[in-house]
C-alpha cells in the first residue's frame, strides 16, 4: 500500500483508521479505493444558538458526517454528551458504513451529535436544541440521502421533534427521515430492544460456537442503558446468570445472579433512569472499573468507547468479550487481550441489531405497513445469526481476529459498490 495513511489525536478516529488500513492491506485493496474510503463523503459543523429557560442564549456546537453512501443513504445516530466532537463522528460514522455492510442492508454510515451535558438541559431546552440542530442539518438529511437515530443521550422524543421539524419545514409528512420513534407515531414494535436482543444473539452464538451451556453462564453486562439491560433481559430469559451490570452510578455485582427484571423495573422507574438505588440479596457495589474485572464466561461492554483499555486489559477475567458499544476496547486491549486468549466478538458485528431494526422501521415507513413485534424478532434474529456465523466462519478458515475478520467481509461489499458506481468527476 502506497498512501500516505492517516492519522488522527483522537483515540477512537485513530482507532477505526488503523483497522481499516490493517484490513485493506491485508486484502489487497486498490490504493485509491482506500484512499476513498478512508476520508467521509462530507462533514459539517453547526452552531445552534438556543435560548435558555432563564433567558439567557447559549450557543451550542452540533456535527453531522456522512462516512460513506455508495451502498444508499447514510445511516447513524446522533448523539447528546459533554465530550462530542468531529473526529468522534468521523470514527462512528465510518463504524456505520462497516456495520450496515456486514449487515447486508442498503445503507451507508454516517454520524452525528451536539457537545452538551443533557443532564443539565431541561425539557424544553432539549427541545428547542433538537429542533435547531434538525434545522441546520436539514439540507443534507431526508429519507433517500441521510436518516439519523437514536444514540447516547437521544431517544424516541428527540426523534420525534427532530421528523416533525423536518416535516413542517418541507411542508409534508415525512417520518422515514429518522428511526427510532415511538410506536405511535409511525415507530416500529421491537426497535427499542433491536440492539440488545442482537448483542443476546451474538452471545448465545458464541456460547455454542464454544461448546458452553447457554443456561447457567456467567455474563456481565456494562452499562445498563437501552442496550444493556435489553441484553442483560434476553440473555437471563435464555437461562444465563447476569452476575454483574453497571452504570454511571457504579456497579453491581452478584455471584448468584442479579435479578435482571427487578432491575429492569429500577431503571423503568427512577426519575433518571439509573441503577441508583437499586438492591437485592447478595447484591454487592463495586465501581464502574471494578466490574469490568469480575470473573465470568462473557463481558458485555455496553456503554462508551475506551472502556476495555491498556491500563484495565490485564485485569479482565472474562473468557470473551462482546462488544456492545462502539469501540469499547481500545487497540492497544485487544492485543493484550488476544495474547490472553480472549475472544472479542467486535462492535459492528454485536450491536448491529440496532441498524438492522432501524433499517425495518424504515421500510415499513416508506411503505405505510407495519409488522408485529414477532414478525420484527422472527426478521432479526435469523440475520444476526447468520451474520455471526459468516464472520466467524472466515475468522477460523483464514486464521484471522474476528474484528479484522468483520473487516474485511463489510470493506469488499462497500469497495466493490465504489467500483460498480465509479466516481462522479
Amino acid at each position: 500500500m502506497s498512501v500516505v495513511k492517516r492519522t488522527s489525536k483522537n483515540v477512537l478516529l485513530d482507532t477505526a483508521l488503523e483497522n481499516f488500513y490493517g484490513a485493506a492491506e491485508e486484502m489487497g485493496l486498490e490504493d485509491g479505493l482506500v484512499e476513498i474510503l478512508s476520508r467521509p463523503e462530507r462533514a459539517i459543523c453547526v452552531s445552534l444558538p438556543i435560548a435558555m429557560d432563564d433567558g439567557s442564549i447559549r450557543v451550542f456546537e452540533g456535527y453531522r458526517v456522512q462516512h460513506s453512501t455508495a451502498l444508499g443513504p447514510a445511516k447513524g445516530g446522533f448523539r447528546y454528551h459533554p465530550d462530542v466532537n468531529l473526529e468522534e463522528c468521523e470514527a462512528l460514522g465510518s463504524l456505520m458504513t462497516w456495520k450496515c455492510s456486514l449487515s447486508g442492508i442498503p445503507y451507508g454510515g454516517g454520524k452525528g451529535g451536539i457537545a452538551c451535558d443533557p443532564l443539565e438541559l431541561s425539557m424544553s431546552e432539549k427541545e428547542r436544541l433538537t429542533r435547531t440542530f434538525a434545522a441546520r442539518v436539514a439540507p443534507i438529511v431526508g429519507e433517500w440521502e441521510d436518516v439519523p437515530a437514536p444514540d447516547v443521550n437521544t431517544g424516541a422524543q428527540e426523534m420525534v421533534w427532530f421528523m416533525d421539524t423536518i416535516s413542517k419545514m418541507r411542508g409534508k409528512f415525512e417520518p422515514g427521515v429518522v428511526t427510532g420513534k415511538p410506536i405511535s407515531i409511525w415507530g416500529s414494535k421491537g426497535r427499542t430492544a433491536a440492539t440488545g436482543l442482537g448483542v443476546s444473539a451474538c452471545i448465545k452464538e458464541l456460547l455454542v460456537a464454544q461448546n458452553i451451556p447457554v443456561k447457567g453462564a456467567r455474563i456481565i453486562i456494562q452499562g445498563f442503558g437501552n442496550v444493556g439491560s435489553y441484553a442483560a433481559k434476553f440473555m437471563s430469559e435464555a437461562g444465563a446468570k447476569i452476575v454483574g451490570i453497571s452504570d454511571v452510578t457504579g456497579g453491581y455485582h452478584a455471584p448468584d445472579g442479579i435479578d435482571v427484571k427487578r432491575a429492569f423495573d429500577h431503571v423503568t422507574n427512577h426519575p433518571k433512569k439509573m441503577l441508583e438505588g437499586f438492591s437485592q440479596p447478595g447484591l454487592k457495589q463495586l465501581s464502574g472499573e471494578e466490574i469490568l474485572e469480575v470473573e465470568a464466561d462473557v463481558l458485555a461492554p455496553c456503554a462508551l468507547e475506551g472502556a476495555v483499555n491498556a491500563k484495565n486489559a490485564g485485569k479482565i477475567k472474562a473468557k470473551y468479550i462482546v462488544e456492545g458499544a462502539n469501540g469499547p476496547v481500545t487497540p492497544e486491549a485487544d492485543e493484550i487481550l488476544s495474547s490472553m486468549g480472549i475472544v472479542i466478538v467486535p462492535d459492528f458485528l454485536a450491536n448491529s441489531g440496532g441498524v438492522i431494526g432501524s433499517y425495518f422501521e424504515w421500510v415499513q415507513n416508506l411503505g405505510g405497513y407495519f409488522w408485529t413485534e414477532d414478525e420484527y424478532n422472527n426478521r432479526l434474529m435469523p440475520i444476526m445469526t447468520d451474520n455471526f456465523h459468516r464472520v466467524w466462519n472466515y475468522s477460523k478458515t483464514h486464521g484471522v481476529k474476528m474484528r479484522r475478520a468483520a473487516f474485511l467481509v463489510a470493506i469488499k461489499r462497500v469497495a466493490d459498490a465504489v467500483k460498480i458506481r465509479g466516481t462522479f468527476l
